[in-house]
């Protein structure tokens, strides 16, 4: 842990001040997005860890239309296949995907199944939300998770009802969509801005010289391709998103009370505040003691309680932050008071509260 730590106190040593990134890290292309796809399908062959016909009946009817298909007839039929679940199959399918590339795919098991471990997912179609098919998905699956127990005890590592099929769907139809036709697009802030999306756009207009980007909103830029540009949208998309800006970011506190974990931003100040911080411990020990009778005597050995109780304050640290601190100054201050970070969370919420930060508390 030492090591990491110091690691990263080289590596932000060394880092700028103000980094810029590549417009092409901080946005999305418009109509350039992955789609989801999923399916319903059959697993075969579970060694006895499969979906049993009482308590999943929709597996028993999804099977039976499966069999029909094959003019395998089960009417009047009992059957109790614990070699077969029901799952749910999952994927992504990425922007102009072409026929014949594949992809990878994740299967879940509905019912009661146990384990999908040595099963194997039999051809099962992918659809999107217009319930046209993209996909065909079929192959083992790898699962990560284990199950095993007897009468007495159980144990379970992972999850074994879910697994995943490397390059296990492959892509039957295409999403047509030509994007180097296009005359406008719009570029999607993955943090909105306003100072940012401003700064892209001067330096898109700077790189092309002309008004090719605007702002309509902190979230979006607006790009056309210049009439003298040589060259297709691809084309200015590929030279636009190397341009480098240096993205703003709020003042904003990120609090993990689960952990402990507390990120704060380099805009981050507090005003002039005292805090003062201590500890009370207060230990309770029972150590009963017996007390026997005299000898031949008729009375009766009884337990006698007996309470230890100690009680522990620590002095009681105060510390001034003089107005408009910086990050480090903060950080350096609380450190300095040998406050934990379970305690710092407190301290920056009752900061806050005070109204002496000057940045929003965001609580995972």
């Amino acid at each position: 842990m030492r090591l990491i730590i110091t690691i990263l106190a080289a590596l932000i040593l060394a880092a700028p001040a103000h980094a810029s990134s590549r417009i092409k890290d901080i946005v999305d292309v418009e109509h350039v997005r992955d789609n989801q796809i999923f399916g319903l399908g059959l697993v075969f062959g579970l060694d006895g860890t499969g979906d049993s016909s009482r308590n999943t009946p929709y597996m028993r009817q999804y099977l039976d239309s499966v069999l029909e298909d094959f003019d395998i007839s089960t009417a009047g039929v009992t059957m109790t296949p614990r070699n077969v679940a029901i799952v749910w199959v999952t994927a992504e399918l990425p922007a102009f995907a072409t026929q014949g590339s594949r992809l990878d795919v994740t299967v879940s098991t509905m019912g009661d199944a146990s384990s999908l471990q040595g099963g194997t997912l039999v051809v099962t179609p992918l659809r999107a939300n217009n319930n046209q098919v993209y996909a065909v998905a079929q192959g083992g699956i790898a699962v990560g998770g284990f199950s095993a127990g007897g009468d007495a005890a159980t144990i379970t590592r992972g999850v074994p009802t879910n697994g995943r099929i490397a390059n296990g769907a492959i892509v039957e139809a295409e999403i047509n969509f030509d994007l180097a036709s296009l005359q406008t697009l719009r570029l999607s802030l993955r943090n909105p801005d306003i100072t940012t999306a401003r700064r892209m756009v001067n330096a898109i207009n700077a790189y092309l010289g002309s008004e090719a980007a605007s702002a309509p909103d902190p979230a979006t830029i607006s790009l056309s391709r210049p009439s003298g540009f040589r060259g297709d949208m691809i084309d200015l998309l590929a030279e636009v998103e190397q341009l480098r800006v240096e993205p703003d970011l709020p003042a904003r506190v990120i609090i993990d009370e689960a952990t402990g974990t507390i990120v704060m931003g380099e805009h981050v100040r507090v005003s002039t505040v005292a805090i003062a911080q201590g500890n009370l411990t207060i230990s309770v020990t029972e150590t009963p003691i017996a007390s026997q009778p005299a000898p031949f005597s008729e009375g009766e050995t009884v337990e006698l309680p007996r309470t230890d109780l100690t009680v522990e304050e620590d002095m009681m640290q105060m510390g001034v932050l003089d107005s408009s601190v910086s990050l480090s100054d903060l950080v350096d201050g609380l450190n300095a008071m040998g406050v934990s970070p379970r305690d710092m969370i407190t301290i920056l919420q009752a900061i806050k509260a005070a109204g002496a930060l000057q940045a929003d508390i965001e609580v995972l």
